[in-house]
């Protein structure tokens, strides 16, 4: 069988007034992201992930932000593109491990809910799904909440 295994990262900047979308789920927060898309920093760094498994560049590459197309685009719907392009290339998601850098708001009580729109949007069980979140201490741009990263690893296997 054949396996291969991706990477992906993404940040975005913070400011007041816009919306805070991670995993496909809106959270309350006085900051949120600013974006071409909506902004959801964890679903772009796992499509990033599984187009790079698969050798197909990155997620700019399919949807760049030069698109007027995909002014405030869905995340979940980039995700569910990025995700086919990989199944038409031969491979199937194995597991994916992913980890969300914010001071605040805590997104511990929603990454049951942001594990399922995922799996949801990727048509696997959830089972195949890992979200962990971090603050950074307070440290660098994350810490001053001047921030929000993202970083996603997968393994693809040959169908």
């Amino acid at each position: 069988m054949q396996i291969r295994t991706g990477f992906g990262y993404d940040v975005h900047r913070l400011a007041e007034g816009e919306s805070l979308i991670l995993g496909g789920v809106k959270l309350e927060h006085n900051k949120g992201t600013i974006a071409h898309s909506d902004g959801d920093v964890l679903l772009h760094a796992i499509s990033d992930a599984l187009l790079g498994a698969a050798a197909l560049k990155d997620i700019g590459t399919h949807f760049p932000d030069s698109d007027p197309k995909y002014k405030n685009a869905n995340s979940l719907n980039l995700l569910k593109l990025s995700y086919d392009l990989v199944k038409k290339k031969g491979y199937r998601l194995g597991n994916l491990d992913a980890t969300i850098a914010l001071q605040q708001p805590k997104i511990k009580p929603f990454i049951d809910q942001m594990c399922f729109r995922i799996a949801e949007a990727l048509g696997e069980p959830a089972e195949k799904i890992s979200v962990k979140a971090t603050t950074t201490e307070k440290m660098g741009f994350v810490g001053k909440e001047e921030g929000i990263e993202a970083y996603a690893s997968v393994l693809i296997q040959a169908i």
